[in-house]
């Protein structure tokens, strides 16, 4: 029986009917012109084989090194085409480092764009700060040394009172620049998934219809989590004294836990409702969907975020603290007297510092919450292969993935 070509060992006797001189597909010498073969003058040294594509790895043998080509690595393991990349990541399951990365990367090819919408809403929000800070800051409450536990409850619960009635204006133009922030930011992480250019006008052309259900939203989810702790926290609250604090501090725990748990399962409603135009309801559903089973993995790479995004404000706080309390002459011992005000040359500096730590930290909040998101899709629902479809289509719409 013959053997199929490219599986005769070097250095074998030839099958039956072959002079072993010819290559598989093509005519040898001595049938083109009737002369015994042609041989090269180049030969490869003695002993260096390489074996044959596709076929086994031939049995060693003595005095012959064989030499196999390294394999290589793919997205399915050896030997595996690699993973098409578009835009900021690759269109295949991603890995914690390939997240942050992507949306560092999101924030230095698009910078023009992202500063321009985390600038603005940084600014807002940080002068928001200031006159709330100045105005209507509330100091807190002084206790003799004999208070009892009760006076101390009562004097926290209505420091903590006073001071949400107070913020209640910058809490809602915090909420209100998170709103335009995640929806802006939303659409230029979907553009750059595919590698494209978008700019602040065709970004808020595809985010503003959907801004008053984001809207809605985002004030829905934390109103849910604080209803959530009142009503675990009421019996003690009610039953007061000491037991009664007890309970509230058990029943706030609780409460807090169940809630993060609800926060992180709809995490992904944000980026379900802007890129699928989908209701509030149904992306609430839809992220539901998307975490279940993952969930300690989205809440494991969204705690690491918020970890990596507070190390990085504190870091940039100090040098504007510093020159804060250089330029209005406080000493750090100052900060625990009754009487202290801050300044207006203080809280400019602060502003300042501020506006820079959120134009930076915004867009990686974002950029993780997306691509989060996307990497569910692609990891559940095959997300990739549309994604390549649309790289690969410029007329595309890159948003409604």
């Amino acid at each position: 029986m013959n053997d199929t070509p490219g599986r005769n060992t070097p250095g074998s006797a030839p099958s039956d009917g072959q002079d072993g001189s010819a290559i598989p597909g093509q005519s040898s010498p001595s049938e083109t012109n009737g002369s015994a073969p042609q041989w090269s003058k180049d030969q490869p040294p003695a002993g260096q084989w390489s074996p044959p594509p596709g076929g086994p790895t031939p049995p060693p043998v003595p005095g012959r090194a064989w030499a196999t080509p390294p394999p290589q690595r793919g997205r399915n393991g050896y030997g595996a085409p690699q993973a098409a990349k578009p835009g900021v990541i690759p269109l295949r399951p991603l890995g914690v480092g390939e997240i942050l990365d992507a949306s560092v990367a999101i924030l230095r090819r698009y910078w023009r764009t992202v500063l321009a919408v985390t600038v603005s809403v940084a600014l807002v929000t940080q002068v928001a700060l200031v006159f709330v800070q100045r105005y209507l800051a509330t100091e807190p409450p002084a206790l003799h040394a004999d208070a009892t536990p009760a006076e101390q409850l009562e004097a926290a619960s209505a420091y903590l009172r006073a001071s949400f009635v107070e913020l209640a204006p910058t809490m809602l133009v915090s909420v209100a620049a998170s709103v335009f922030t995640s929806a802006l930011l939303t659409v230029v992480v979907s553009r750059a998934i595919l590698g494209r250019p978008v700019t602040l006008s065709e970004a808020w052309r595809e985010a503003s219809p959907r801004l008053p259900q984001l809207l809605v939203l985002s004030l829905a989810l934390p109103l849910g989590a604080g209803v959530l702790a009142f009503v675990a926290m009421l019996p003690g609250l009610l039953l007061g004294g000491a037991g009664g604090a007890t309970l509230a501090f058990l029943g706030g725990a609780a409460s807090f836990l169940v809630a993060v748990w609800l926060l992180i399962r709809f995490s992904l409603a944000s980026p379900a409702l802007m890129l699928e135009r989908q209701g509030i309801v149904a992306a609430l559903k839809r992220s539901a969907k998307l975490v279940k089973g993952a969930w300690w993995r989205v809440f494991g790479i969204t705690l690491l975020t918020q970890l990596l995004i507070m190390i990085f404000t504190m870091i940039l706080a100090i040098p504007f603290t510093a020159i804060a309390f250089a330029m209005d002459g406080v000493g750090l011992g100052e900060l625990s007297g009754s009487g202290f005000e801050l300044s207006w040359t203080y809280l400019i500096v602060m502003a300042v510092g501020g506006i820079i730590s959120s134009a930076l930290t915004y867009p990686i909040a974002a950029g993780v919450t997306v691509l989060l998101y996307v990497d569910q899709r692609i990891r559940r629902e095959a997300l990739d292969l549309e994604l390549a479809k649309a790289a690969d289509t410029p007329t595309n719409d890159p948003a409604a993935h």
